[in-house]
């Protein structure tokens, strides 16, 4: 069977470049005589390949690696939303949080079980529809917290705020996909399985100045220890960080980040234009241009049942995966960056042909 569009959400589409690469060293790694999935991450040959990967992680963000810090870490992004404030948090200070979609409201629940907490802005009351505005940062913020994609409701922050306390970033499914002011966050945390690799590793970079101010945890929760340790303290996850290191290659061979931004562009283009082309059977679900995802595409059509026909026509033509979340429903096609330009313009064919069969 050959290859199908997958619009999956994540664990989402690696390249096919990548796929190849990673089978080979599952069989055998670097002459070794040994699977990378049998070796020791004390291991010389894994040593390199685990620096080299922290390197490129900063390098291809845009950053120094004199000034940020990549960290490898376990337990997804959802761990990320209890070490943030287990980290930064200091008393007398509250985390600043803007709720712009489920993820950044569950960090916001999350936190709450580690000190206080003020919501700066929210578009809950639009469904998060649309981006939230962001309001004032209280006097005793310690930190500000944002989501930069929501995957479930489809919208992107394309420009990055400043403020006057550490900026932290969720960027679990925009990470590489979009060329803004990286600069501006202190520390940016992502789950590698929507747009650098496969589950099992989450992404931390954190400014080395902030490090100082990291609260005193116990080892495995501390940003400051796995900075000191490398993050091989313990055990790290081998073969995702490998994996990873082989994403940061394609990227660079693709032409970097800019030049996968634009083709990111180009593709959510086709795919709004056809929705946009084909009302009223087809309607995007983020009504803002401006808001709109190049990551997360969420539409609906005009009822139930022909969202149910579409998808199954989508499917029986190759295309799995565009089911919406199960909490809003509706249909997403998630386009990260190693979606190919032409699933984009089959699924916009498709709309387009629908469209026509049933208006």
């Amino acid at each position: 069977m050959g290859r199908i569009f997958n619009f999956s959400a994540g664990p989402a589409i690696l390249p096919e470049p990548v796929l190849a690469q990673a089978s080979d060293a599952v069989r055998e790694f670097a002459g070794s005589g040994m699977s990378l999935l049998e070796m020791s991450h004390r291991d010389k040959r894994y040593d390199a390949i685990h620096e080299q990967v922290r390197a490129g992680v900063v390098e291809t963000l845009g950053l120094s690696t004199s000034e940020y810090d990549c960290l490898f870490m376990g337990g997804g992004a959802s761990t990320q939303f209890s070490l943030v404030p287990m980290n930064l948090l200091t008393p007398g200070h509250s985390g600043a949080y803007v709720d712009g979609g489920e993820w950044g409201a569950k960090a916001i629940e999350t936190a709450r079980f580690h000190g206080d907490v003020d919501v700066i802005g929210s578009s809950k009351v639009d469904n998060h529809s649309r981006l939230p505005v962001i309001g004032a940062v209280p006097s005793n913020a310690g930190y500000v917290h944002l989501t930069t994609n929501n995957t479930i409701e489809g919208t992107q922050m394309s420009n990055v705020p400043t403020f006057d306390v550490p900026l932290v970033g969720d960027l679990s499914s925009d990470i590489f996909g979009r060329v803004r002011e990286h600069a501006h966050f202190d520390l940016m945390y992502a789950g590698a399985q929507k747009n650098a690799g496969p589950a099992g590793v989450t992404l931390v970079v954190i400014r080395k100045s902030l490090l100082a101010q990291c609260n005193s945890l116990p080892p495995m929760f501390s940003y400051r220890v796995q900075a000191d340790k490398h993050s091989v303290y313990n055990t790290p996850p081998v073969f995702p960080i490998y994996v990873v290191g082989l994403v940061l290659e394609w990227i660079a061979a693709e032409g970097g980040m800019p030049a996968v931004a634009a083709r990111n562009e180009r593709k959510a283009a086709l795919i709004y234009k056809a929705i946009e082309n084909n009302a009223p059977i087809f309607s995007a679900a983020v009504p803002d241009a401006a808001d709109r995802s190049l990551m997360n595409i969420t539409f609906r059509l005009a009822s139930k049942e022909l969202e149910t026909e579409f998808l199954a026509e989508a499917k029986a033509n190759g295309m799995d995966g565009l089911p919406g979340h199960r909490n809003v429903g509706g249909c997403r096609a998630s386009i990260y960056n190693a979606f190919p330009e032409a699933g984009c313009k089959a699924l916009a064919d498709l709309i387009s042909d629908f469209a026509v069969r049933k208006g």
